[in-house]
């Protein structure tokens, strides 16, 4: 967790350190307080550094407008941005604004059917990978994760003996579990023993610590060492937390998997737009067509809302609901 900047005595924080004291107090992910801040500022800037107590509906409503008609961001893009805005009214301000006048801007998310792999096809694309990013589809695969719950797994996540994989802090901070495929386990362990290596190494030379959630490292004092905390894909190299200056191994980023599954996909002949998210949806979509009931799957996949989990529904067998052609 992001440590709060110290004040001197009699000075109030800066409204961005004032921000990101307020996210973490509602345990929001590093990444969302990063994004959060970053369009809090973009709204300032955009009003010439005026101070947001002195805006309020009016001035969100025109940077909402500038970011649709001018930047052409996505309504998901937008939707974030009020988002962030709204949190520094509510909760860093404490300021009421007419969110009633705000509503036209927050716009509802198309809804698009979701890129799917035949099985065949999934196996292709796995089998054009190596080494860890091999590992890293077939977890993604295997068990459904989101790509960043896969980056974010550490070693005390992995149940061999009851072949599951436990998610910590999913989507919505709601821990689940889902299956560890047979497939993935003697891989896994020997990939296990090599990162092991690497963290004693790390500890001979004075490192090894590990980023903990909810300030863990204060409560458990030499808990960031321990082997159970360390992250299950660690970037190859140490690096330097930038909000706390500590330098540690940071697990792998995501965009290297990203590119790893692009490429994959451009040898096994993949012409479709294939991303880690779509091992995400194939896993979904094949487990209904294996005939597993919906409610299983959305306790796999952590959705609050089965109808979340009923667009799989809409790729099954073939064509448009599933309907046959009368060209058939």
């Amino acid at each position: 967790m992001t440590q709060p900047n110290p004040t001197p005595p009699g000075k109030e924080k800066r409204l961005l350190d004032q921000y990101r004291d307020a996210i973490n107090l509602k345990h929001y992910s590093p990444r969302t307080g990063d994004t959060y801040i970053l369009w809090t500022r973009e709204y300032i800037l955009f009003h010439n550094k005026r101070h947001p107590k002195e805006m309020g509906a009016p001035e969100i409503n025109q940077f909402l407008t500038y970011l649709a008609s001018e930047k052409k961001v996505s309504a998901s893009t937008q939707n974030q941005a009020l988002s962030a805005i709204l949190f520094l009214y509510r909760h860093v301000l404490h300021i009421g604004l007419d969110e009633a006048s705000l509503s036209e801007f927050r716009p509802q998310r198309a809804k698009n059917v979701p890129t799917v792999l035949s099985k065949d096809e999934a196996r292709r694309v796995i089998g054009n990978m190596t080494d860890v990013y091999k590992i890293i589809a077939q977890v993604l695969y295997g068990g459904g994760l989101r790509v960043m719950e896969t980056m974010r797994l550490r070693v005390k996540d992995i149940d061999f003996d009851n072949h599951q994989i436990i998610v910590r802090d999913g989507k919505g901070e709601d821990d689940r579990v889902t299956m560890l495929p047979d497939a993935v386990i003697q891989p896994l362990q020997l990939h296990l023993k090599y990162v092991k290596i690497i963290h004693e190494k790390d500890l001979a030379d004075g490192y090894g610590s590990v980023y903990l959630p909810y300030a863990l490292d204060r409560k458990y004092s030499n808990a960031n060492k321990d082997w159970i905390w360390q992250y299950i894909f660690p970037a190859p190299d140490l690096s330097k937390d930038p909000h706390t200056g500590i330098i540690r191994r940071h697990h792998i980023h995501e965009s290297t998997v990203q590119k790893a599954v692009k490429e994959a996909a451009r040898l096994a002949k993949i012409n479709k737009h294939v991303t880690p998210h779509t091992f995400r949806h194939s896993f979904a979509t094949h487990l209904l067509q294996n005939g597993y009931d919906i409610r299983t799957v959305q306790e796999l996949l952590g959705h609050k809302d089965v109808k979340t989990t009923m667009i799989y529904t809409h790729v099954l067998n073939r064509g448009g609901l599933a309907v046959r052609s009368p060209l058939d």
